[in-house]
């Protein structure tokens, strides 16, 4: 299942301040020839995918359902 963000059509640029610090971090989480744009993109798909299986994970533990088996 791919996750689309409202950018992935959206081709203009921007600019934005990051410390020297936080500017090493992205590029370090990167591959060869990544852009940073690439790799914030990538980083806030795998930050959705997460927020989605934690949610599943607190559903599964604390609410009350009914598998589709026993339906």
């Amino acid at each position: 299942m791919a996750i689309r963000l409202p950018m992935d059509d959206i081709m203009t640029n921007t600019t934005i301040a990051l410390s020297v610090e936080t500017k090493e971090a992205l590029r370090n989480m990167g591959s060869k020839g990544e852009s940073y744009d690439r790799i914030v993109r990538r980083i806030i798909k795998e930050a959705a995918m997460k927020r989605l299986n934690d949610r599943w994970n607190k559903i599964l533990e604390e609410e009350e359902f009914i598998p589709l088996e026993e339906l």
